[in-house]
């Protein structure tokens, strides 16, 4: 049977909005156990997993011809992966405290064959919408109906091979595509090395439906996958602007906060200011 969050359903934009919250509050666990981690991008992509989950039908334990797919591009942002599949029930057995430890199956960047819903390795960035495509492609012609989704970066969009898989995918018009992008604009030594704006515009120009959301804002969210549903003759690029740490401002308000390193002494204060946020 296909496996979704539980109700109420992902139009209720309070059950979502402490669906995400939820998401925070487990990489806070899974980080403070570690001392160190993502926790930056688990935070970021908290409300962006929290309607992309609502949004798909999976079953973790089925690739088959009735299941979407995610393919997670982003190995780096694994915390946020993982903390959505602990809210939605799909890690039983896992401890996420042990986040990064030595020997444990829940890493800091994405490796198949581990966890739910991880379909390749995303460590070296880029590769997943070349994945996406091929698969979508494969989907297409077996005449499946399932869509396929890809989780990226806009560090991504630097990536020669993000543009080859987009333009092939324009090409093919693969309609049961969907390129979910997080936009930071920051890198591992803080801003992005290169320009990427105007982002929505490069994605149109070969060929992609495309909008840009606020993707901290579920009702924003909410809206563009519903918008992009009734898209079928294009494959479809959500644009999401995010903000690293969002929801603690002490993780916000870091200088860098690609990879955030939290004294002991501060984790107390990281959990309070994430209860007091929205």
């Amino acid at each position: 049977m296909h496996s979704r969050p539980a109700e109420p359903s992902g139009t209720d934009v309070d059950a979502l909005r402490r669906r995400a919250k939820q998401i925070r509050r487990n990489v806070v666990t899974m980080a403070s156990g570690k001392g160190e981690g993502y926790v930056g991008q688990g935070l970021d992509v908290a409300d962006i997993l929290a309607v992309l989950f609502s949004e798909m039908r999976y079953d973790p334990t089925d690739r088959g011809p009735t299941t979407d797919r995610l393919i997670f591009s982003a190995g780096h942002y694994s915390i946020g992966l993982w903390a959505a599949l602990a809210e939605a029930g799909h890690l039983d057995g896992y401890d996420l405290a042990s986040y990064g430890g030595d020997g444990a199956s829940l890493i800091m960047s994405t490796h198949e064959g581990h966890p739910p819903l991880i379909e390749l390795t995303g460590g070296s960035l880029g590769h997943g919408l070349g994945v996406a495509a091929g698969v979508a492609l494969g989907y297409r012609i077996k005449a499946w109906a399932p869509r396929i989704f890809n989780f990226m970066t806009d560090g991504e969009i630097q990536e020669g091979s993000t543009w080859e898989a987009a333009m092939f995918a324009g090409h093919e018009r693969l309609g049961n595509l969907v390129n979910v992008i997080d936009v930071n604009r920051t890198q591992a030594d803080g801003a992005l090395v290169l320009e990427v704006e105007p982002v929505v515009e490069k994605w149109r120009a070969f060929g992609w439906w495309s909008e840009r959301v606020d993707g901290n804002d579920i009702g924003q969210l909410l809206d563009v996958f519903e918008l992009a549903r009734s898209v079928q003759d294009a494959p479809k690029a959500i644009v999401c602007r995010t903000t690293l740490g969002q929801g603690v401002p002490l993780i916000m308000e870091r200088e860098r906060n690609h990879f955030v390193r939290v004294d002991d002494d501060e984790w107390d204060a990281v959990a309070r200011q994430l209860e007091a946020s929205a």
